[in-house]
């Protein structure tokens, strides 16, 4: 194996080897995986790095059953409701519960979940008795929010509690002239797809661990991504990630710091425009249109007939994210295309709002019971069996087990979700 032989019309073939003498193997690795493994984890101050060449789906997998490992009686996991669909599907998977934190502004946005300090500690304190096998957060999510994770990850230690990090859109964060990567915040565990941002191809993601991490996080490791990951993965991935180390450690952060400045003098030109640019992490340009007449998704559209294709978009916001590998006349291209888009009158928003949910049965009892597909705007009441959300953004609106409410059949509405499964009657 494999088949091809090293050759085929893609050109890459002869790199696409598997499991030979002197490629080591990732999850029983002794030679070339773990020494590169090694230096990654060196180079993003981890006390251990598993590669993945599954993206962050794996890593968020095994950080949910290493959580766990340390609670295994009535285990249950304090989140930020903006969790990727893997992580809730995980959760069913191993039978854990789930706590949500929910989004401390007023605004609806179906990507957005900032969790402060202090209701961390309100939440935490409320289950000292029996307090959870970690919390676990996204940042930066889709818009490019950011939560405060030095203050958060204080705060699940004074308790005693683990935090994990759904870092993806983040592994360049530890190469800003001051790093505001997990590793360097006091996060447990973290999943970075370097894919997103670094130069490695598609797949390739690390999971890490803290250097104060609970020990069994680094034993239990490799076991943790050989459970959820494939036995053949892939090898052009994983030379990607060993490559992308190379060039993390020459010149790549200096010209990541030209990126960061040139995008930052990019903003106050949107925003000079009349554009309404939303504050995010360093190399993300999210805009939220509105109140020049467009919605995200409009303008999306308007930006790939001028041949710039958007990260993602939504009724109210456009996203574009840029690397150190983009061209000076790609942000020049952006500049140009936005200028011209005129200006409509402004758009109302409606008050989107969604109250705690009514958990009418457990996740994971979702996965055995009979389900059937129905129109949206007629699953108010009905439980929902699965979580048929789209990537990006791949975060539910309603969660498996929890009965549709009306606003929840609104929020829907507004961002395009035409029919759900729901738990049959």
């Amino acid at each position: 194996m494999p088949g091809h032989k090293g050759s085929g019309p893609l050109g890459c073939e002869a790199l696409d080897i598997t499991e030979i003498a002197g490629a080591d193997s990732l999850y029983e690795d002794s030679g070339i995986l773990r020494e590169s493994e090694q230096n990654a984890a060196q180079l993003f101050g981890a006390r251990d790095t598993f590669y993945s060449a599954e993206g962050s789906s794996l890593c968020i997998r095994a950080m949910v059953y290493l959580a766990l490992l340390r609670r295994p009686e009535r285990p249950w996991i304090l989140a930020a409701r903006n969790a990727h669909r893997v992580f809730l599907q995980t959760c069913m998977l191993l039978g854990a519960d789930i706590a949500w934190l929910f989004d401390e502004s007023e605004a609806f946005s179906l990507c957005r979940t900032m969790v402060s300090p202090e209701h961390l500690a309100q939440v935490l304190s409320q289950h000292i008795a029996y307090p959870p096998a970690a919390v676990y957060v996204t940042s930066p999510d889709y818009l490019g929010n950011e939560n405060d994770v030095a203050a958060l990850a204080a705060v699940a230690h004074r308790f005693g509690v683990p935090l994990l990090v759904d870092n993806a859109h983040g592994a360049y964060l530890k190469f800003l002239s001051g790093s505001r990567h997990p590793m360097d915040c006091g996060a447990d565990l973290c999943c970075d797809s370097a894919h997103k941002t670094l130069p490695v191809l598609t797949g390739g993601a690390c999971l890490h661990v803290g250097k104060m991490a609970p020990p069994e996080f680094s034993a239990a490791g490799k076991r943790a991504m050989a459970l959820f990951g494939s036995t053949s993965p892939s090898y052009l991935i994983l030379a990607s990630l060993d490559a992308g180390n190379g060039r993390l450690s020459s010149d790549w952060p200096e010209k990541l710091a030209g990126w960061v400045t040139l995008l930052s003098r990019a903003r106050k030109e949107i925003a000079a425009m009349g554009w309404n640019v939303l504050r995010s992490d360093p190399l993300k340009l999210t805009i939220e249109p509105g109140s020049r007449g467009w919605r995200g998704t409009e303008l999306a559209e308007q930006l790939r007939k001028a041949g710039i294709e958007c990260e993602y978009a939504d009724p109210d916001d456009t996203v574009m994210m840029l690397t150190p590998n983009n061209r000076p006349e790609d942000l020049e291209q952006i500049l140009l295309c936005l200028s011209k888009i005129p200006s409509r009158a402004p758009l109302t928003r409606p008050d989107l709002y969604l109250p705690p949910p009514e958990v009418a049965m457990p996740p994971r009892d979702c996965l055995m019971v009979p389900s059937e597909r129905i129109p949206a705007a007629e699953s108010e009441g009905r439980i929902l069996a699965s979580a048929t959300v789209s990537c990006p953004p791949a975060v539910p609106a309603v969660v498996c087990g929890e009965r549709i409410s009306r606003e929840a059949v609104q929020i829907f509405r507004y961002y395009g979700t035409e029919d759900v499964l729901v738990v049959k009657e």
